[in-house]
């Protein structure tokens, strides 16, 4: 793992980094203060980005590679686009992370620092970025729910007609 502070000039901002759409949902200005908390981390196979249980100050975009998300050593899925974001929920309300997620391949990510971000841009003074910030976060939630909702009704389904062709040989 090697890490690097996000030193950039506020009239540059990466294009690559401006299709992100965590990044997108913020003005110009706010999309500045963002990349001042942040780090670019590159990781190797099998490095531990986030480890379950540890404290949450950070969430990760992931810019490049494959990390996988594992709980109680069970992996449960793995993410590869780039702009996918991980440790998001944790770090936004103070919360001990509730899984790992471990690089699979080599991996570039953009690490932005919650606490640091609110230390520059405090809630009480900045009520248009946070809304910003956790309308983004609802979206990303919102998603995620329904695939998962999706998932768990194909699996209701064919736990059902198990169910059913298991009766059928009694």
């Amino acid at each position: 793992m090697q890490e690097y502070a996000y030193i950039h000039d506020e009239d540059d901002i990466p294009a690559p980094l401006l299709e992100v759409p965590f990044l997108e949902a913020f003005s110009k200005e706010h999309l500045d203060q963002v990349l001042h908390a942040s780090a670019f981390i590159e990781y190797d196979p099998g490095d531990v980005i986030i480890a379950e249980g540890d404290e949450a100050s950070r969430i990760f975009i992931l810019l490049a590679g494959e990390v996988a998300v594992v709980k109680g050593g069970e992996q449960l899925v793995t993410m590869n686009q780039s702009g996918d974001i991980f440790g998001e929920l944790a770090a936004l309300e103070d919360e001990v992370r509730s899984a790992s997620v471990v690089a699979v391949k080599e991996s570039f990510c953009l690490a932005v620092d919650q606490k640091f971000l609110q230390h520059i841009l405090p809630k009480e003074d900045n009520s248009p970025f946070y809304a910003c910030l956790y309308e983004f976060i609802a979206k990303l939630t919102t998603k995620r729910l329904k695939a998962t909702s999706q998932y768990l009704a194909k699996v209701d389904l064919e736990l059902r007609e198990l169910k059913a062709r298991l009766a059928k040989k009694k």
